[in-house]
């Protein structure tokens, strides 16, 4: 039997601190025939020396595209298109951080999951997701994150949620040919290329989340591991000013209008007057918000962020 062919896309800045670690581990994995991808976001360290030295180890196994400085958004919706452009003999496309540390089963473990799932028709878009497990610099472990998901994996979560980490996520060609072929046209108004994928596959297709961490998801020391600590009234407030901060505002009102732009002609009659009634209701008076917030078929998968939701949605700042 054939192993699944697999492209991995990458995108790095400035990453030679744990580049070659990363691409290690790239290279060892079991099951698949894996190709590397890589997108290079302008760095100006020694990055491109190690890409190019591992080029010449392993020889038709990485290509690499020098692009100038998008942020890491810009660069993987970048790779997406130049996927679709050469993948057309994958199997499935992984996404993936320049830091990290994969598992030899981490891509085989994701194929074999949606297989197992039923989730192997290559006509309907299909997509994976995994908890991580959190280490230092040294990949001590911290934690495993995020929760899992108690709640459907549905465009009523996804809308107003994201759960998938981009660096665990896989998808197949299916998927890849629907994002490609809708690309936002506002990226500004995009929150997150994972994001945008699990709205995607939430409506078109199925996703599948994994309970067991198959990635090294490092931190550096710049980062701070955030907990749910604290009183109920503390993290209610705590959440809701993080929802309400000046760069988050509007981002799902945004975000939601782009898909809907992008992908009206093909969305059922029902998504249309779902969707329309979310965005409609929020231009109109805050009392018909509250009413609408009694019948709210969105959902969040925590308690507190379902309450922080509902609040936003009544003030407008969704």
């Amino acid at each position: 039997m054939n192993k699944p062919r697999v492209l991995v896309l990458l995108s790095t800045y400035n990453g030679k601190d744990y580049l070659e670690e990363q691409l290690d581990s790239l290279l060892s994995q079991d099951e698949v025939q894996i190709e590397i991808l890589i997108r290079d976001d302008g760095s100006a360290d020694s990055t491109l020396d190690i890409i190019q030295r591992y080029q010449s180890r392993y020889r038709g196994s990485i290509s690499l595209y020098r692009g100038e400085n998008l942020g890491a958004k810009g660069s993987f919706f970048e790779l997406i298109k130049y996927a679709f452009e050469k993948g057309i003999d994958y199997d499935y496309f992984s996404f993936c951080d320049q830091d990290d540390v994969w598992k030899k089963n981490k891509l085989f473990q994701a194929i074999s999951l949606m297989n197992e799932k039923g989730y192997d028709n290559k006509e309907e878009p299909l997509m994976y997701c995994s908890v991580t497990q959190m280490v230092d610099n040294d990949l001590a472990p911290l934690a495993t994150w995020p929760k899992v998901p108690r709640k459907p994996l549905t465009m009523y979560n996804a809308m107003v949620e994201n759960v998938a980490v981009g660096c665990t996520t896989v998808i197949n060609r299916s998927t890849l040919d629907l994002i490609a072929n809708h690309l936002p046209l506002n990226q500004d108004h995009v929150i997150m290329h994972d994001w945008w994928m699990y709205l995607c596959v939430s409506v078109f297709g199925k996703v599948v989340f994994d309970k067991d961490p198959y990635i090294l998801y490092r931190q550096h020391s710049a980062n701070v591991l955030g907990g749910e600590n604290g009183s109920l009234k503390a993290r209610l407030k705590n959440k809701y000013q993080n929802y309400t901060a000046g760069k988050n505002l509007y981002i799902r009102k945004n975000q939601i209008s782009e898909f809907i732009s992008c992908f009206y002609s093909k969305l059922n009659s029902d998504n249309i007057r779902i969707i329309e009634t979310l965005l409609e209701k929020l231009e109109r008076h805050w009392i018909h918000r509250i009413m609408y917030t009694r019948s709210f078929p969105f959902y969040r998968q925590s308690f507190v962020d379902n309450i922080i939701l509902k609040l936003t949605y009544v003030t407008g700042k969704i």
